[in-house]
């Protein structure tokens, strides 16, 4: 198995990077390989620092950084040496079994659109997140990949979580809801309704019908798809309010019972730890030809570590190969053979 990683994306780059790096390394066996993008120098220096070396490490040499604030496809066009079209081109040529990054979502998505290519029955891919909830995981998708997608595009998300669901988070017949502004059949958009008609004919899907923001939290659903806009208000208001809410208890005990604030401490980062995005290692961008997993602009190490961990584990599953074959088109009347 070989894994890229992006040497030089995210916020804290490269070196929360390489930390994670190190850390991952032990997810990977004695003959797998993990393969860093970015400026040679910059990486040695890193690796040095930070005193890893390890056979199982490769760098490819990659000059040019894509920015967070560049314009994704001038970018990939004009930066073509970067670490982000530099993995996206040599997954794409079956020189890596997964790619990592953290860097600009929109230009590492494209890139890995462009390059991989996407699966036989899929239109366009998806970002999806696992939302911890206390029924159990919610996989919502997309949530930043297309903020303005037609109708089959949602089919689309619903048919791929289903199989992610089932392979990834074993879960045995998952229920599928579409994010409305209400319950009723009658309400939401003109695309939720037409997207909403598709699935409800599809006897494969599970389908609950459509659900509002807070039944993802209350177990009515174990997927819940979306336009990628209204998916990416969801994941960020949910990571701003649970931070805001566990400072909020913390802060109240304080003052009411400054003793107590050792027995509640543990608890509450218990409950931080099930919640805390950097436990679930990146988000996968399913429907393209290879495991891509875009992190979190902020990862730290153990973001990184996870991620590592989260895309050894779809490629030994083989993710890829069971979209392939679960959303492969049924022959037409009159095909051969």
């Amino acid at each position: 198995m070989r894994i890229g990683m992006d040497a030089m994306g995210g916020d804290f780059a490269p070196r929360e990077i390489l930390l994670g790096v190190r850390d991952g390394l032990a997810f990977l066996g004695d003959n797998d390989a993990l393969v860093l993008y970015g400026p040679e120098e910059v990486v040695q220096a890193e690796l040095g620092a930070i005193g890893l070396t390890d056979p199982r490490i490769a760098i490819v040499h990659c000059p040019q950084v894509v920015g967070m604030d560049d314009s994704p496809m001038e970018a990939i066009k004009t930066k073509r040496n970067s670490s982000i079209v530099r993995l996206a081109v040599d997954a794409g040529a079956g020189q890596l079994d997964a790619v990592i990054s953290a860097g600009n979502t929109g230009a590492f998505a494209g890139a890995c659109q462009l390059k991989l290519g996407v699966i036989e029955g899929i239109s366009r891919p998806g970002i999806a997140i696992v939302m911890p909830t206390f029924h159990g995981p919610v996989l919502i998708c997309d949530v930043g990949a297309n903020p303005t997608p037609k109708a089959h595009h949602l089919y689309d998300y619903a048919r791929m979580c289903l199989c992610y669901s089932k392979l990834i988070l074993k879960v045995e017949r998952p229920r599928v809801g579409i994010v409305s502004i209400g319950e009723e059949a009658a309400k939401g958009s003109p695309l939720v309704k037409e997207a909403r008609a598709l699935m409800e004919k599809d006897p494969a899907v599970h389908f609950e019908g459509n659900v509002e923001g807070r039944d993802i939290f209350g177990g009515h659903c174990d997927i819940a798809v979306c336009d990628g806009f209204v998916g990416n208000v969801i994941l960020k208001l949910t990571e701003g309010l649970a931070e805001g809410l566990f400072k909020t208890i913390i802060h109240e005990i304080k003052v009411e019972s400054p003793e107590l604030v050792p027995r509640f401490e543990p608890i509450v980062d218990r409950i931080w730890k099930r919640h805390d995005f950097a436990e679930y290692g990146g988000a996968p961008l399913l429907g393209v030809g290879k495991v891509s997993i875009i992190c979190h602009g902020r990862s730290d190490r153990k973001a990184i570590m996870n991620a590592i961990r989260v895309s050894v584990e779809q490629v030994r599953h083989d993710l890829v190969g069971a979209l392939i074959a679960d959303l492969k088109p049924e022959p037409q009347h009159g095909d051969a053979a």
